[in-house]
């Protein structure tokens, strides 16, 4: 959060869907996360071993995960905030699928020059056909 969220929204200038900011009160969970992935033009998940073991968030992955299969659009940018084996992921299904057949970011690890992942996260968050900024992105960090 005190990185990304400043980077993204007033360095880049992109609108960020956040639950604790954007999601409306009264609303089902469910119904906020599925109008919130799908009214978004990509969505960022930032895995750790806590976004894992979450409820909630293995429900974000699982709809964002079927935008991207229904729309068969690049829609969904996976961010590892740590390493996570591959053997881990085994629980989760859907996760492993997707890592085996798309291109995720790592988080740089302390000390490391972190322009590259910064010009990476900029290129996968550009949208062809769209030029103005109007949509939010759908931003789930997975930190409860």
């Amino acid at each position: 959060m005190r990185e990304l969220l400043p980077q993204l929204e007033d360095e880049q200038g992109w609108k960020l869907c956040l639950h604790h900011r954007d999601f409306e009160p009264g609303k089902p969970i469910m119904d906020n996360i599925v109008d919130g992935i799908y009214n978004s033009r990509k969505t960022i998940c930032v895995i750790s071993r806590h976004y894992l073991e979450s409820e909630w968030c293995s429900r974000e992955i699982q709809v964002a995960s079927f935008r991207l299969f229904d729309e068969k659009k690049d829609v969904l940018i996976l961010v590892f905030l740590e390493h996570i084996p591959s053997h881990q992921l085994s629980p989760y299904y859907r996760m492993k699928r997707l890592i085996q057949k798309k291109t995720y970011l790592s988080w740089p690890k302390p000390g490391e020059d972190t322009r590259v992942f910064w010009q990476k996260l900029e290129v996968a968050l550009e949208t062809k056909g769209t030029s103005e900024m109007e949509h939010p992105i759908g931003w789930d960090l997975g930190v409860i």
